[in-house]
């Protein structure tokens, strides 16, 4: 996903999104979300997509993330993101949903503040960015192991696992 997409502050409808990006109906579109609204269930996450959902924008999220992990904090601001979004529906372009997700993953609320506004991290998320779009990554979920295995798409997680005992099996 490209995380400096220009969207404006409300976002854009996600099956409008999809369709322009993959080419996917309606149809498979609510397929789609339907299959991922189950996997989530079955690993104890809820996913709340509606007709309405949307997508935004993600660069201030991501800038808070890479800040985060300064403190051995990213996981936690992850998960708190992923449930602000895809459970509350939340605007992760929102600076306010941003702090709120930043304080309740333990964070101090001023300095998530200020990482937002001054934007210090924007430069190097940004190579980042440019660095896994230049390994192939166009979409997410992407998950790269070690350094050199990508997988694409919302996997079941049974396949994650076989790829997880072949890399360590084919390692010893």
């Amino acid at each position: 996903m490209n995380l400096t997409q220009q969207w404006d502050s409300e976002g854009q409808h996600l099956g409008e999104h999809i369709a322009e990006k993959y080419g996917s109906t309606p149809e498979q579109s609510a397929q789609n979300r339907q299959r991922l609204t189950q996997m989530g269930a079955d690993l104890g996450f809820k996913f709340n997509f509606s007709d309405s959902s949307r997508i935004y924008n993600t660069l201030l999220a991501h800038q808070l993330l890479y800040w985060a992990a300064e403190s051995g904090k990213q996981t936690e601001l992850k998960l708190a993101l992923f449930t602000s979004y895809f459970t509350e529906q939340k605007n992760p372009d929102d600076i306010e949903v941003l702090v709120e997700a930043a304080t309740s993953a333990g964070l101090d609320a001023i300095e998530a503040r200020a990482v937002l506004t001054d934007r210090r991290y924007e430069k190097a998320v940004k190579e980042k960015e440019q660095l896994w779009i230049s390994r192939g990554i166009q979409a997410v979920p992407a998950i790269v192991f070690n350094q050199q295995y990508l997988v694409s798409g919302a996997q079941e997680p049974a396949t994650i696992a076989e790829l997880i005992t072949k890399l360590t099996t084919d390692a010893a």
